[in-house]
């Protein structure tokens, strides 16, 4: 074998960092020794997987694609490791949530899973469907649950459960009292809405498809809360995950809304790298999750 653990985890940290001296110091190394690491893997095999533009490194197409190989192979390493080492312990994991997910179930999930395998350390990354995917492919996390319909060749993603969005507004709005809310309703009202990008904007453009054009969307935040927070001050009317509104709904603090012949519903989905290696701390989680 002409290439050792070692300069494949030096290529890794300086494609993550994109500078040697940062992936040094993330693998405890001096910067010498990291520099030497990667000339020499690069000198064996008469390849160059980054461009060097000053101090960055900004990883090229050849290394784009023998990162995910050598992710692959580093995790599999480690799992042998650890194996070896203690073979029924499961170490870290890096798991990434959209905000629905995040705020409502996957803190309840961590709970159980710490308290299953009291060894594991769970680390959670709340943010939107596309940025959440993008951490995925970048390797920065084992895996995500998200919200948003994705596709991608270097992903794999399977249906994990069923959800279904809400309308809603506070009590005081003139559309709390509506039995039904009409298509002129939806028109007329002023929205406050998840940002682009999210999983919830994504449902809620498809099932408000061809009102979009004339509807008054007067903001856009990133947080749940946020929104629910506006409606309940009288800015607008919004729609969520009713995951997210069971205990306001329930407390009278806003109120749900029909909108007869709008398909809100949606499915939570997992996302994998498809060459990421499912350690046992993977394998185990997706269970949980299966089972919860």
């Amino acid at each position: 074998m002409h290439y050792t653990l070692r300069q494949l985890q030096v290529f890794l940290a300086a494609a993550h960092t994109e500078n040697i001296t940062r992936a040094a110091e993330q693998l405890a190394m001096s910067q010498s020794a990291a520099s030497s690491a990667l000339k020499d893997l690069e000198t064996q095999f008469s390849i160059q997987l980054f461009d060097r533009i000053g101090k960055r490194l900004q990883i090229n197409e050849l290394g784009r694609a023998l990162r995910p190989q050598a992710e692959a192979l580093l995790d599999q390493a480690e799992a042998l490791e650890r194996a070896l080492r203690q073979h029924d312990r499961i170490g870290e994991l890096n798991i990434g949530a959209t905000l629905t997910i995040g705020n409502y179930l996957a803190v309840d999930l961590m709970a159980e899973f710490i308290q299953r395998y009291p060894s594991a350390s769970v680390k959670l990354n709340v943010a939107n469907t596309e940025t959440i995917s993008q951490q995925v492919l970048n390797f920065k996390l084992d895996m995500g649950l998200v919200e948003g319909e994705l596709q991608h060749h270097d992903l794999e993603v399977s249906k994990w459960r069923e959800d279904e969005l809400q309308v809603f507004c506070s009590p005081r709005h003139p559309l709390a009292t509506k039995t039904l809310l009409t298509d002129d309703d939806l028109r007329g009202a002023q929205w406050i809405l998840r940002e682009p990008g999210s999983g919830t904007r994504q449902a809620f453009d498809r099932a408000m498809y061809e009102l979009l054009p004339s509807m008054d969307i007067r903001l856009e935040l990133q947080h749940t809360e946020a929104i629910k927070r506006a409606v309940e001050n009288g800015l607008g009317i919004g729609c969520l995950s009713q995951v997210s509104l069971e205990g306001a709904i329930a407390s009278g603090r806003l109120v749900a809304l029909k909108t007869p012949g709008r398909d809100l519903r949606r499915n939570f989905y997992f996302i994998l790298h498809r060459q990421k290696y499912l350690s046992e701390g993977i394998i185990r989680w997706l269970e949980l999750c299966k089972t919860s």
